[in-house]
């Protein structure tokens, strides 16, 4: 994921979790909302509950993989905020990528049909 794509001011993850929508998955929070930029940025926050920092930044480098898989950055304009729940650290690599990916295409389709 390259820099432009994501989010590093909490202003912009405070804005992106009040005024945007929620979806629950079983390890992810993702809150969701248009921004002004020609392309999508995603923010990742993993709690200091789920482990130390190195544990921490394995998961947000394991999720930016699986974004870079899923997302095309440049099809649409929004702000992604994926907040990491205690159940990911349960659930293998390739759980946790099925999980985001089906709740990405969710989150997708919401804002495909909503442009149209």
């Amino acid at each position: 994921m390259k820099v432009l794509n994501r989010i590093k001011a909490n202003e912009d993850f405070a804005l992106a979790i009040k005024k945007g929508r929620t979806f629950r998955a079983l390890s992810f929070i993702l809150h969701v909302r248009k921004n002004e930029f020609p392309h999508t940025r995603v923010g990742i926050s993993v709690s200091k509950k789920i482990g130390n920092a190195v544990v921490r930044n394995k998961i947000k480098r394991q999720t930016r993989a699986m974004c870079d898989s899923h997302l095309d950055y440049s099809k649409q304009s929004l702000d992604i905020v994926i907040i990491i729940g205690r159940s990911y650290i349960d659930k293998t690599y390739d759980e946790n990528n099925d999980i985001l990916k089906n709740i990405l295409s969710i989150v997708l389709q919401e804002y495909t049909h909503e442009k149209k």
